[in-house]
């Protein structure tokens, strides 16, 4: 092995967060309360200098909006029956008397969640003049597919910056070596709502959203004995952002190399996507939080944050994090089939 071909193999991305700009990185910011419809995003009120320092340098800079799928029948049916009883009884099942959660699909209400964030888009585009998504990237289960439709839908979007999805399941091939898939899902097992399904049924209900080759068909990933992880959920999020940082940056593939000229901008980086957008899940946003450096900030069902991050190809090999087995679903110590007793009683 030649002096190049040892220092390619011994480099790995290194993303962090950039503190100082968002409300939701401050940990005075009260997830509970935080609406990002009334803080423009989260915005900082602060004077922005273009030329920070720090966006002038070369390493590169991403926003990342990050966008929960909104309510799903899934969501209703855990809150009615409790956590304890959805996890170790009802999770398993598709569905009940009155209700289908095998995918959940959205409810009204995360129908006009959905809603909410394109109204809240559309004024921020034509009040705000805020930079829009240049790379859209989606869960593959119903839920986000439907909820990122319906937000980005009918925006008045720059003609170079169309909402033109990619269904996010499998890396790409010229990027990462292994076989690693189901990138952008919630965690994978046991709960039906996170079973996905058939590409065939996919692609008839959205033709227009782009799949990665090697999706298959069926759900490959999916097992109904065993739970993923949160560590191996972490771990997984960190090959997703991998992946779509240097999908979406080719300098920052390896072997490539960048090179500025004299203004301190990279030369032949035409293409290159500063504004991604990820519409995934409240476990899977949480992981991607997890793997940044970032805080924990959980969403509410419909919610979008945006993170800026640093990305950075360094020398030697990516730490090897330690990662629990996935597990069996909890055993019930309660009856889960008894009728709950409404809150406040």
């Amino acid at each position: 092995m030649d002096a190049s071909a040892f220092h390619e193999a011994t480099t790995h991305l290194q993303i962090s967060t950039v503190k100082g700009f968002f409300l939701q990185d401050e940990d005075s910011t009260d997830p509970a309360t935080f609406d990002y419809t009334t803080t423009n995003f989260g915005l900082i009120d602060q004077r922005y200098d273009s030329d920070d320092d720090r966006m002038q340098s070369l390493t590169p800079f991403k926003v990342v909006y990050m966008g929960r799928h909104g309510e799903g029948f899934h969501n209703v049916a855990q809150d009615f029956y409790g956590t304890e009883a959805w996890d170790c009884y009802w999770a398993k099942l598709n569905g009940n008397d009155t209700s289908t959660w095998f995918d959940a699909h959205l409810t009204s209400t995360g129908i006009a969640q959905a809603q909410v964030a394109n109204s809240f888009w559309a004024r921020e585009i034509q009040e705000q003049h805020i930079p829009t998504p240049q790379a859209y990237f989606v869960s593959p289960l119903h839920r986000c597919l439907e909820t990122a439709n319906v937000t980005f839908s009918g925006l008045d979007l720059p003609s170079d910056r169309p909402f033109a999805p990619t269904i996010k399941e499998t890396p790409s091939s010229a990027v990462l070596s292994n076989a690693l898939s189901q990138l952008l899902r919630e965690a994978l097992g046991i709960h039906t709502c996170d079973r996905r399904s058939p590409l065939h049924t996919i692609r008839a209900l959205f033709p227009s959203y782009a799949i990665e080759p090697g999706f298959s068909d069926p759900d490959p990933l999916w097992v109904p004995d065993l739970r993923e992880s949160n560590s191996a959920r972490v771990v997984r999020m960190k090959k997703l952002l991998d992946d779509v940082f240097a999908l979406t940056t080719p300098t920052l593939r390896p072997g490539e190399r960048r090179e500025a000229n004299g203004e301190g901008e990279v030369e032949g980086t035409g293409g290159e996507s500063t504004f991604i957008s990820l519409s995934s899940h409240s476990g899977a946003i949480s992981c991607i939080l997890t793997a940044i450096g970032h805080r924990p900030f959980p969403l509410r069902t419909g919610a979008v944050i945006p993170v800026l991050v640093r990305v950075e190809r360094v020398q030697g090999e990516e730490p090897t994090p330690s990662v629990e087995p996935w597990r069996p679903a909890p055993e019930c110590t309660i009856d889960p089939t008894a009728k709950p007793i409404p809150a406040g009683r």
